[in-house]
């Protein structure tokens, strides 16, 4: 059985016990969090939202909080002796799925 959630302005396929990368939720490591957003539900008994599945949601358990790699981000006109230099680290959460309800 597997699910699409949407998260933080994405949509993912998740299946029990997978491990994904969202963007920053507001959960302390160790918690739970609930995805009530689920848009489709296939496996035996496929269901399909409208724009969201009745009743069904997605539990999950937060392993981590973190920060992704640092992108550099460089802009610069030629010729006109302008350059800007600056770094991001996106901030994300690390969960695992426990259980689809349908």
């Amino acid at each position: 059985m597997y699910a699409i959630i949407e998260t933080g302005g994405k949509q993912i396929k998740v299946q029990e016990g997978q491990e994904i990368y969202v963007e920053k939720l507001d959960v302390e490591q160790g918690g739970s969090v609930t995805f009530d957003k689920v848009l489709f539900v296939g496996g035996d008994n496929v269901k399909v939202g409208s724009p969201t599945v009745e009743g069904a949601t997605v539990t999950a358990k937060v392993e981590k909080q973190g920060r992704a790699k640092k992108i550099i981000v460089f802009k610069y006109k030629a010729k006109k002796n302008y350059r800007k230099k600056q770094g991001h680290r996106q901030p994300y959460t690390k969960v695992t799925i426990e259980k689809i309800n349908a």
